[in-house]
């Protein structure tokens, strides 16, 4: 159970949950939003988190809505992991959404909330950085559409009293040649050692990495070194592994350099699953 008494509340619209968050700080509530809840929950129960009021985001049709055969896509924010890994809107999200915790999590954890949680992996942003997403955030001051990854540094940059409404999703993009991979420290449930996420377009390699930093990072250096073509392929690796930003991960999961020693392993399966051009 959550060791302290909230006031929950469920807005029907974008207007009504900006409002009501606004009115709930005015009174000291210190407002969380509240998409599957699970994160809230476990946090709480740690005192890690603590509220007097709670905005479920779950019943605001922008929210919710999943357009698969639109151009852009259009994926909510409080669409369950479950849910976009039944539709299949973009393969590559599919993929990496599969991998986070087990079905049962997977259905109540949502787009959104993985996204914008604290724990730091946030693995289903990878696929909207190398897709090259747009996020439509909500707030006090109105509605607002920006590239995601220019949003995105180490997590989300949202101001106080915003949340995530939908992300988009070129179509064409969300159909390229990808891989993904995610390695654990042990068994096929848990927090990864290293996970990649990549999409190739007109011959580049766009990747994408969690685990390896106490945040996801997509990196303009990385793929330079990736993509460069007129050195051996175990030189850019090693270039790239050598431009990953620091700190680097050091915990019970995995070392420092064994985390890197994985990394380097999944880029080499990377190129070599993208049709890299030469032998890896």
């Amino acid at each position: 159970m959550v060791p302290f008494d909230f006031a929950y509340y469920r807005p029907q619209s974008i207007a009504e949950a900006t409002a009501l968050f606004a009115a709930l700080e005015r009174d000291g509530k210190r407002p969380l939003y509240y998409g599957g809840g699970t994160e809230i929950i476990t946090l709480s129960r740690l005192n890690l988190v603590r509220t007097a009021a709670v905005i479920d985001i779950k019943s605001i049709p922008e929210c919710r809505a999943l357009e698969a055969s639109a151009d852009p896509l259009v994926l909510g924010a409080a669409l369950s992991l479950g849910e976009l890994e039944e539709a299949n809107p973009f393969p590559l999200l599919t993929k990496a959404a599969r991998e986070v915790a087990d079905r049962t999590a997977r259905n109540q954890i949502t787009l959104g909330g993985n996204i914008c949680g604290q724990i730091f992996y946030r693995e289903t942003a990878l696929p909207l950085f190398v897709a090259e997403a747009d996020v439509i955030i909500a707030g006090p001051y109105g509605i607002r559409q920006c590239r995601f990854l220019d949003l995105f540094h180490q997590q989300l940059q949202l101001g106080r009293g915003e949340f995530v409404v939908q992300f988009k999703v070129d179509r064409a993009t969300a159909t390229l040649p990808h891989f993904h991979r995610k390695r654990r420290k042990q068994g096929e449930v848990g927090y990864p050692l290293v996970t990649i996420a990549a999409l190739k377009k007109d011959g580049t390699v766009r990747a994408a990495l969690s685990g390896v930093c106490p945040f996801p990072f997509r990196s303009a250096e990385v793929e330079a070194h990736v993509n460069d073509r007129s050195r051996p392929v175990g030189e850019r690796i090693q270039a790239a592994v050598d431009a990953f930003p620091r700190p680097i991960l050091h915990d019970i999961e995995g070392s420092a350099d064994y985390r890197l020693f994985v990394a380097a392993q999944l880029l080499e399966d990377m190129l070599r699953e993208l049709g890299d051009g030469e032998t890896v």
